[in-house]
């Protein structure tokens, strides 16, 4: 197993979205990947939007290492806390496998 050290920074920013290098735990990851969960619940300390771009990586809490596989989701909802029981600076994001429209794009026949 490699063992993986995110940067002080795990936010990238471009133009049109931010990225952000998530870690999940194998039995989460693995209910992601086969898209029996389609969100997250975590502290909101990335000031998570929606459109924005998650690196999600497999970790292993007990050996503190990364198995290297990886999944590239987008947040397509956030329901901040401090309602419908979840705490205050955390969230639930919804978890889409497809990237959100450009702005102004309603119909997707010709895109």
């Amino acid at each position: 197993m490699q063992h993986y050290t995110p940067s002080p920074a795990s936010i990238v920013t471009t133009a049109r979205t931010r990225t952000h290098e998530l870690q999940l735990w194998t039995p989460c990851f693995t209910a992601v990947a086969a898209g029996t969960k389609p969100f997250d619940v975590r502290e909101n300390d990335h000031d998570f939007q929606v459109g924005d771009a998650l690196l999600i990586r497999e970790y292993d809490p007990d050996t503190t290492t990364y198995s290297g596989q990886t999944l590239l989701r987008w947040v397509s909802y956030v329901m901040p806390g401090g309602a419908f029981g979840v705490e205050a600076g955390w969230c639930v994001l919804g978890l889409g496998t497809m990237p959100p429209l450009p702005a102004g794009i309603t119909d997707t026949r010709l895109w």
